[in-house]
């Protein structure tokens, strides 16, 4: 189902929790509110949609991607940018880093290691950055 947008701070400014298997209906939530804003989003996080839980969609080379309580593990080649967000207006500054590798449950729950770079990790960052709080 196609979830509206969620645009207030106070929310999106809560640390998320773990998902769990019961969170299910969440992932397919995701998947279809990012297909319906597909023209201006490449990524997003629960909190984005009203729910409070640690689970990330993003766009990547082969098609959508589903992280469930991602982890950063490792952090390489820091730099500065600027980012736009669905639920914010305009820009903001924002450090990322070019090369990152991340630990996380992918959406049959089975557990995943992967190394991302470029634009992909920026994206995996912002979106790890909402499930805790931090508003760029």
């Amino acid at each position: 189902m196609v979830r509206d947008i969620v645009r207030d701070v106070i929310f999106l400014s809560r640390r998320s929790e773990p998902a769990t298997k019961e969170d299910a209906g969440v992932v397919a939530d995701l998947k279809d509110t990012l297909a319906a804003h597909r023209d201006g989003c490449v990524g997003m996080a629960a909190t984005m949609i009203g729910v409070s839980k640690r689970i990330i969609i993003f766009t990547g080379d082969d098609g959508d991607v589903v992280m469930i309580n991602p982890v950063i593990s490792a952090k390489m080649g820091r730099y500065e940018t600027q980012e736009g967000c669905l639920s914010l207006d305009g820009e903001r500054m924002a450090v990322r880093f070019e090369k990152i590798e991340v630990r996380y449950l992918d959406e049959n729950f089975c557990a995943r290691k992967g190394k991302f770079s470029g634009f992909t990790a920026q994206i995996i960052q912002h979106e790890c950055d909402h499930l805790e709080g931090i508003i760029i």
